[in-house]
């Protein structure tokens, strides 16, 4: 049995720590790298970074502040943000990043997925998607979900892994900073069907969700900010429930 990962995010808007609620609203909430510190040693199992304004012009500045944090923690750590090259990964994985996250670029130019697996191994990319129930079904939103587009998240999710992502990085907008629960049915069926792993974002308020996400909708790690942010549960506590739960966890 694979462990099941324990995941903070930070979101970074002007070299600082933020939080919103289904994608609006953003908040401060604290120095990205006192917080990626503290998460390594709280016992994370791993650190996502995501600049959520990041443009080309400040990829110089992003790569300074992952590099800083870098420094500071001993667990993978995974960074996303205007990513749209070759040449913007190796910069990050070269300032310390052991993993990318890429969403907008991707879609709209699907063969960078082919050319960073080529070049850097599947391992290293993981495909971000921001997604919406809305109509029926769920549907992929671009641009730090400010644009919607037609295409199921299903589809794409298949499409990204016959591409060479190693990883999916599931969030759901209608989800997102609510506090009451992970997506459970997409998170699902990603996880059902694709053969990479499948990390559960938006909408974690209780270790009771933490374990939902991975008894019923089986994702191989849960993402959460706001409530490892504001203090609100801590990983070593939620870790020692989810192992009561009789899950693999590692402490």
């Amino acid at each position: 049995m694979l462990t099941k990962r324990i995941i903070p995010c930070l979101d970074i808007k002007d070299g600082r720590t933020v939080k919103g609620v289904n994608f609006e609203n953003i908040r401060d909430a604290g120095d990205p790298i006192e917080l990626g510190a503290l998460y390594a040693e709280q016992g994370a199992d791993e650190l996502v970074f995501l600049d959520i304004t990041a443009t080309v012009e400040r990829r110089k500045t992003l790569a300074e502040l992952v590099t800083r944090i870098a420094r500071h923690i001993n667990i993978p750590f995974t960074v996303g943000g205007g990513i749209s090259s070759v040449e913007d990964v190796r910069i990050l994985l070269n300032a310390g990043a052991d993993k990318v996250s890429v969403n907008s670029a991707a879609f709209r130019r699907p063969e960078l997925l082919n050319e960073l697996a080529q070049e850097f191994g599947s391992q290293c990319v993981v495909l971000a998607i921001d997604t919406k129930f809305e109509d029926g079904d769920w549907y992929v939103y671009l641009n730090g979900g400010r644009v919607k587009t037609e295409s199921k998240t299903t589809d794409w999710a298949k499409e990204a892994v016959e591409r060479g992502a190693g990883e999916i990085l599931l969030t759901s907008m209608n989800n997102d900073g609510t506090k009451q629960g992970f997506a459970l049915d997409i998170t699902g069926r990603l996880a059902q069907d694709l053969s990479v792993p499948i990390i559960a974002s938006g909408g974690a308020g209780t270790m009771q969700h933490f374990a939902d996400v991975f008894e019923i909708a089986q994702a191989d790690a849960a993402l959460a900010a706001s409530i490892f942010h504001y203090k609100e549960m801590e990983i070593q506590d939620l870790k020692k429930y989810l192992y009561q739960r009789n899950l693999s966890i590692r402490f």
